[in-house]
């Protein structure tokens, strides 16, 4: 039986990647007392953290050096792959019993690559990937979806419970990734539903607001519905989320689909439909700026 350290309250916590969500993740955790290094590309987006107590490192290596449990919320699955097995990665580093814990949406297949890696080391890792965008990130109300080991998923409950308000272990490695794809396979159809309705009701000569307000307690009542469409009628596409990230997601799902020979005719259209979005200069925006290619055609 492997070693399995444990989380108190002296538990060095390490994060790698303080983007739009991840800044937040780190907050919630320093607010609890824990101490906090933090390591990201861009120093500058870091520079919130530290000033209220979070520790710089210059490097992955320099995080597993110093860290008990390390959580990473990174871009994209060529970024976990490099943080976790890359030759300055984080297994090559961590100390035996630790935990990891990437919180990325990434690859089914490279959570089970990374986990095996893992446990020739001594070393646990958890696949835990999120739904709730910047919001739930900011409000610590975010849906974590974990697969891995049972035990060191809950070892680590006490720092999960900081960001999310639904915790829930999904199975082995890989599974949390997998869950992962069916959220994003729901909004990617529902995005598809909430823009048409949208502009429906503008060129119906609706009030989008009144017609909000009837639809969101009803049958179609959805996350997105609440909390993107009044986005939409502000026309504040800040991204809660960025197009580039949900393409990237949509293209796991559907590779991942396609292994298991389903047929996702909805999750096909809406990646075509958020490439196109990006092609026309949109991937930096939310998720929801998706009303804009609707608006144009």
């Amino acid at each position: 039986m492997r070693y399995l350290k444990g989380i108190t309250s002296k538990s060095v916590i390490g994060f790698i990647g303080t983007g739009v969500m991840g800044e937040s993740m780190a907050c919630h955790l320093l607010h609890a007392g824990f101490p906090v290094v933090v390591y990201n590309r861009t120093k500058e987006k870091a520079l919130k953290l530290i000033e209220i107590g979070a520790k710089w490192a210059d490097s992955p290596k320099e995080v597993a050096d110093v860290s008990d449990t390390i959580i990473t919320m990174v871009g994209y699955p060529s970024d976990v792959e490099e943080i976790y097995l890359g030759e300055n990665g984080l297994l090559h580093h961590m100390k035996k019993g630790c935990i990891a814990i990437d919180m990325t949406t990434s690859s089914p297949k490279l959570a089970e690559e990374i986990n095996l890696f893992a446990r020739d080391k001594g070393i646990y890792t958890l696949d835990a990937p999120v739904s709730g965008g910047d919001i739930g990130a900011k409000e610590a109300r975010l849906s974590i979806m974990a697969g891995g080991d049972k035990g060191a998923f809950d070892a680590v409950i006490p720092l999960m419970d900081l960001l999310g308000s639904n915790v829930v272990y999904q199975g082995k490695a890989g599974a949390g990734q997998h869950t992962k794809m069916c959220n994003q396979i729901t909004i990617a159809s529902n995005m598809m539903g909430v823009s048409e309705a949208l502009l429906y009701a503008k060129r119906s000569g609706l009030n989008p607001e009144t017609v909000l307000k009837s639809i969101t307690s009803g049958a179609a009542g959805s996350w997105s519905l609440s909390n993107l469409v009044p986005r939409m009628i502000d026309e504040d596409f800040a991204p809660g989320f960025y197009v580039k990230h949900f393409i990237k997601d949509l293209k796991i799902a559907l590779d991942s689909a396609q292994g298991m020979e389903i047929k996702t005719p909805g999750l096909e259209l809406a990646l075509s439909l958020y490439e196109e979005l990006a092609q026309s200069g949109e991937g930096n925006s939310g998720t929801h700026a998706l009303i804009k290619l609707l608006e144009t055609q």
